[in-house]
């Protein structure tokens, strides 16, 4: 930033130095492949709904009034008040994934006080669904990225050993060829996890989809997840899983540790306490029947009932509405093949933002583009508008 800023950050509430709140919840519960509703094999939601029913009463039962103020609305507030504290009359901010929508609402609410807005990887800012949308769209965005992962493990470059080489991680001789593979893989996990080598965490079919969900965010992590493909397709292996499904203790006997009870409570609170979610079971039953057809990738989580079905609180405020009404001030960037908000979710936010927002469109996959990716025109592109205020006079394009 060339020194045209003092950098001011803080912990949102829930978070770190913050004040935080717990739910008491039991170590398998803070588990990501729990807390996130994946069905059963064959698709029941049986279990999901009993988990989630009782992640959503303990959390009612132990997270108290802390639990409930963890909104968007409130922390947008927040952030008017550190502005206040800081004496300043407007301020400049880079929000990334759910940090756009913060930022969205926040620009919303306080137009006066914005002066260069970037949302980097945005979302469908629906004031109806917002994060149950999210996730719901989480299933386009799968579809849309799975391709790149597919083309690298495909690459005869995978083919070769060691540290010149492609260490063996070659999945398919075609790159249309890996997507069957991986469906195959996970439905054979379903019926016969295989034994991993962090003590009582089978990999299973939904672990390996998770395993691909969060490898799905960025290139850096496609080789993780082709040594955990490799390694459960070999009758011989027993596979490694990744840190972000199994943070082992090391001595004497590796055990999996989940998520800290403070994580999974903020995890479930953000998600749950912006807007009400439908309590229809059988609504849920048709639409993860549904999805697991049409996207098999993610095999009808983003749309199962959640623990937000259950949550016992109504929501304190409705949802703010982003309209085109304020400055024009917001520079939107946006890959092209993001996994968690997809390019289709980032073209309502452009929509509803109307001539506040001019949108980078980077052609690259993951999740974050400025200073993430390498890619210099989209990096630039921030940047000068960050120090000199100029944005590009339309929408634009940035090839990878």
């Amino acid at each position: 930033m060339a020194r045209a800023y003092d950098i001011v950050s803080f912990d949102p509430r829930g978070v770190g130095g913050s004040t935080r709140a717990s739910c008491g919840l039991d170590a398998e519960d803070r588990e990501l492949v729990n807390l996130r509703s994946w069905p059963g094999p064959d698709g029941e939601i049986t279990e999901n709904v009993a988990r989630s029913r009782g992640i959503a009463d303990a959390c009612a039962r132990n997270g108290g009034a802390v639990l409930r103020s963890f909104t968007t609305a409130n922390e947008v507030r927040d952030i008017d008040r550190f502005r206040r504290a800081l004496g300043e009359e407007k301020l400049s901010a880079w929000g990334i994934s759910y940090g756009t929508y913060v930022g969205a609402v926040y620009a919303q609410k306080y137009p006066r006080h914005t002066d260069r807005w970037v949302l980097d990887s945005s979302g469908d800012p629906d004031p109806a669904r917002v994060e149950r949308g999210w996730l719901a769209n989480m299933v386009a965005g799968a579809d849309d990225r799975f391709p790149d992962f597919a083309a690298w493990a495909a690459d005869p470059a995978r083919e070769g050993e060691g540290e010149d080489g492609g260490e063996g991680l070659r999945l398919a001789e075609r790159t249309e060829d890996v997507r069957p593979l991986f469906l195959a893989l996970a439905a054979k996990l379903d019926r016969e996890p295989r034994e991993s080598t962090t003590a009582g965490l089978p990999l299973t079919g939904n672990r390996l989809r998770q395993a691909l969900q969060n490898a799905l965010y960025s290139d850096a992590a496609f080789p993780q997840l082709a040594r955990l493909i490799r390694s459960a397709m070999d009758p011989a292996g027993k596979p490694v899983l990744p840190p972000d499904l199994a943070q082992p203790q090391p001595q004497p006997q590796p055990q999996p540790q989940p998520l800290p009870d403070e994580d999974a409570a903020v995890t479930a609170a953000v998600i749950c306490n912006d807007v009400r979610w439908p309590g229809s079971l059988p609504a849920y039953e048709r639409a993860v029947a549904a999805d697991r057809v049409r996207h098999p990738l993610t095999a009808g989580m983003p749309v199962n009932a959640f623990a937000c079905s259950f949550w016992k609180d109504a929501p304190a405020e409705k949802p703010t509405r982003i309209t085109p009404k304020g400055p024009s001030n917001i520079l939107m960037i946006q890959n092209l093949r993001d996994p968690s908000t997809p390019f289709s979710g980032a073209l309502k936010m452009r929509e509803a933002l109307g001539a506040r927002a001019r949108l980078v469109t980077v052609d690259h996959g993951g999740h974050g583009v400025y200073l993430d990716n390498g890619n210099a025109c989209g990096d630039r592109t921030v940047t000068e508008f960050l120090t000199s205020g100029r944005r590009p006079a339309r929408d634009t394009y940035c090839a990878d």
